[in-house]
């Protein structure tokens, strides 16, 4: 009676072995993502799926030869990208709501049309006393009438103003100054001390002067991809590169209505997952340079016990282009050479494959609680 029973027991047992033989050289389709080595088929596949529901993109090698030819097409979109905002500065001409502070000498009388001098400003935005260039650009003199402000320099405006005055004084002698400039101004935002309104003065804006005027760059800072908006055109400025390549910023002249942007580096940050120590967001450097190798170190190496160091990849897309996928085999030393200088990009996706163990590992881990629940059950049985 026991042996029969037992025998039976064994029976079930070898069904359930065979079961999970069966499962387990299933391992190529174990629950999870992983990359195909063909780069003729699909690289991307749902653990399991078919493969019409994969991602068929090439895998392209990294060496030597891909890095210099990414290395050219950077340059050549910098300098597209930088190009069209490098000009001349020009002399600050006046414009409507600046501020004028005008004065006919030995003629005080006439200093009290713009207001008392020591008139404080109760808040900031206040204009001090002159006269206000009004929204035709005209301003109105004593003796000399309305006359066009708008468009000229302080020194037209002088001469204009002296040719007027002379039909009422003899010789007169005019001084132009601005007292407030509040025509024209750029804004400055995101990861500098101060952001804000900048207005324009009679020093040019340069890239240099609206970054110093806003108190200079925070510590997250990404200097590499800061933004300048002009006319609803959007240019990216690297300026770390422009360094590097001789290119003065101070060449950069920002103009009236110019909206200048410095993002976080974390806004710029490339996703690192896999067999990782950490799987992370890692974040480039203030000069915005991120290398595989220092993501790869950011999110502490590769995973010595399940990761296939042969089967690294990194995959690029922005959503309206043909995806990128580019593999690096890493399984020696002397690959992390192309690895410190394969430059990363935001929003790249750095994946570490598994080892063929690693899955099967992972499947016996999930089977096991099914077969001792049936041999728990087949003992209890009898």
């Amino acid at each position: 009676m026991l042996v029969a029973a037992f025998v039976r027991m064994i029976g079930r047992l070898g069904f359930l072995v065979m079961a999970s033989l069966t499962l387990l050289s299933a391992c190529g389709v174990a629950p999870g993502m992983r990359m195909n080595e063909n780069p003729s088929l699909p690289i991307v596949e749902a653990g399991g799926g078919e493969a019409s529901d994969a991602l068929a993109v090439p895998i392209s090698d990294i060496n030597l030869a891909l890095i210099q030819e990414m290395r050219k097409e950077a340059a050549a979109r910098r300098a597209a990208d930088g190009s069209p905002l490098f000009s001349t500065p020009e002399p600050y001409t006046l414009g409507v709501g600046d501020v004028l502070n005008i004065t006919v000498w030995d003629h005080p009388e006439l200093a009290a049309a713009q207001g008392a001098q020591s008139q404080p400003q109760v808040r900031p935005a206040d204009a001090p006393a002159g006269f206000v260039i009004d929204q035709t650009g005209d301003i109105s003199f004593p003796y000399a009438g309305t006359l066009r402000a708008a468009g000229l320099r302080t020194d037209e405006l002088q001469a204009d103003l002296a040719r007027r005055l002379a039909r009422v004084f003899q010789n007169p002698q005019v001084t132009v100054r601005i007292a407030s400039f509040r025509a024209r101004k750029v804004y400055v935002d995101g990861e500098v001390h101060t952001p804000g309104v900048q207005p324009i003065n009679d020093i040019p804006m340069t890239l240099y002067e609206a970054i110093t005027r806003a108190g200079g760059f925070t510590p997250a800072a990404d200097q590499s991809r800061m933004l300048l908006t002009r006319k609803h055109v959007r240019y990216q400025v690297d300026l770390p590169k422009m360094l590097d390549h001789g290119l003065d910023p101070s060449r950069i002249v920002l103009k009236d209505g110019d909206l200048l942007r410095v993002v976080p580096r974390d806004e710029n940050g490339v996703f690192v997952m896999g067999e990782i120590t950490r799987p992370m967001t890692a974040v480039p450097q203030s000069t915005g340079k991120l290398t595989l190798s220092d993501a790869l170190s950011q999110a502490g190496s590769v995973n010595a016990m399940t990761a296939d160091a042969s089967q690294m990849y990194v995959i690029r897309g922005d959503g309206e282009r043909t995806p990128k996928v580019y593999h690096l085999d890493g399984s020696s030393p002397v690959s992390m050479v192309l690895a410190n200088q394969f430059e990363l990009q935001p929003k790249d996706v750095v994946y570490v494959d598994s080892t063929s163990l690693a899955r099967f590992s992972r499947v016996l881990s999930q089977l096991l609680p099914l077969i001792n629940a049936g041999l728990t059950g087949a003992v209890v049985a009898k």
